[in-house]
């Protein structure tokens, strides 16, 4: 038994943890060795997990100062994300991208992250942005021209070193564009100058204003319909040269409509950690594969179930996929941008490191309420290889902060 502390009433109730792991989990984990089922490429679906970095808890770091990183756990949790059968998204918001991870290390993440992708066989891919730069862009703001062209200098340089180690380029939403771009025309133009400069096709990054404020009218308008139409043009001017979207609106209805209006070879990543399972099932006229911060914890069910959708099993796959979502809703609630905490707090208690300890100190961002409710929706779900380590790490927690077990 675990005493929590209860959001309804403010004060402190008993519950009860599972003391079995959920079957996707504890074969995975079970007696030592790794299921083969990992080993097999997801079919139906391409899914990657964004994934969090591990702080190294013994540096002697500030909030403000660089992210000091604990690389072996780092590296290790991408190897369990491969050993499911998943793709890493790198270097994305999840790793706490422009909130403690700055471009240094985010480049050094991606170097890593690249070899051991190739040691292991696994896919990655590499956000790509403008964070060498203050979020004003470079220079004064009204000098326009100048700064537009330091953002683009900024994106090709991240893109160039990301193409290097092999790994595919996420484009994503630069804060800086965001101050100084007037209209679509210059997401337009800085948008052109990379497309046409890449490589191989790039993922194009929407994140919408509720996972980073700054980000707030994004292709150039506040109103959504201009915005998707800008964001279309700019695929359909080089649709050879775009592998797919990754729309993070939390918006399933305009997610599916803006997929109906992609070009026949541009896949939807859904970005949506609230309906998932909808978006990864589809419908009639076509689905989402996914990019999603909520498959870093959920890992091992979200491999599952993609492995009973490639069965033609749809009514399983929605069976272990619809009850993790209270669980996702819970960690992305608002403010969104703090779900990294809830991501990371899990991580520790599944063992995947051994600490709770984050990159700018963001593991106090969420209150302990909000941190023992992902705790019990996680420990219902059976998302703890060992149920008993998880109940004594939060006791811990708990303890520490003034709840006494």
């Amino acid at each position: 038994m675990i005493r929590l502390p209860d959001l309804a009433t403010g004060g402190i109730r008993a519950y009860e943890p599972r003391r079995t792991p959920a079957e996707a989990v504890r074969s995975h984990h079970g007696s030592g060795a790794r299921s083969t089922a990992g080993r097999v490429p997801l079919a139906s679906r391409t899914v990657f997990a964004a994934a969090h970095v591990v702080a190294d808890p013994l540096a002697d770091t500030s909030p403000y100062g660089p992210a000091a990183l604990d690389w072996e756990a780092t590296l290790a949790f991408r190897r369990h994300l491969w050993e499911h059968g998943l793709g890493v998204a790198e270097a994305m918001d999840t790793a706490q991208r422009g909130m403690g991870l700055d471009w240094a290390g985010a480049a050094e993440l991606i170097r890593r992250s690249a070899a051991e992708a190739k040691a292991a066989g696994g896919r990655l891919a590499c956000g790509v942005g403008t964070d060498q730069l203050s979020p004003r862009g470079a220079g004064p703001a009204p000098d326009r021209e100048k700064a537009l062209a330091a953002i683009t200098a900024a994106y090709e340089e991240q893109l160039a070193l990301t193409e290097d180690t092999g790994a595919q380029a996420i484009l994503m939403a630069s804060r800086a564009l965001a101050a100084v771009a007037r209209g679509p025309e210059d997401y337009e133009r800085v948008y052109g100058t990379l497309l046409r400069q890449a490589s191989r096709p790039v993922v194009l990054h929407w994140l919408g204003p509720m996972f980073d404020p700054a980000l707030e009218g994004y292709w150039g308008s506040g109103e959504l319909d201009e915005a998707t139409d800008t964001f279309l043009r700019i695929i359909a001017a080089h649709p050879e040269r775009v592998d797919g979207v990754k729309v993070s609106l939390l918006d399933a209805d305009r997610e599916v409509a803006l997929r109906r209006r992609l070009p026949q070879n541009v896949t939807c990543y859904t970005g949506d950690d609230f309906n998932y399972p909808q978006l990864i099932q589809g419908d009639e006229a076509g689905h989402s594969d996914a990019l999603l911060g909520v498959f870093d914890p959920l890992a091992p069910l979200a491999a599952h179930a993609v492995r009973l959708l490639d069965s033609g099993d749809t009514a399983e796959f929605r069976a272990v996929l619809d009850p993790t979502v209270p669980l996702a809703r819970h960690l992305f609630q608002q403010p969104t941008r703090y779900y990294k905490t809830g991501v990371v707090l899990l991580a520790w208690l599944a063992g995947h490191q051994g600490h709770f300890t984050m990159v700018g100190g963001l593991q106090s961002a969420r209150s302990l309420p909000h941190l023992a409710r992902a705790y019990e929706l996680a420990d219902s779900l059976g998302l703890f290889p060992d149920p008993e380590r998880a109940e004594h790490r939060m006791k811990q927690l708990l303890a520490v902060q003034g709840v006494a077990q």
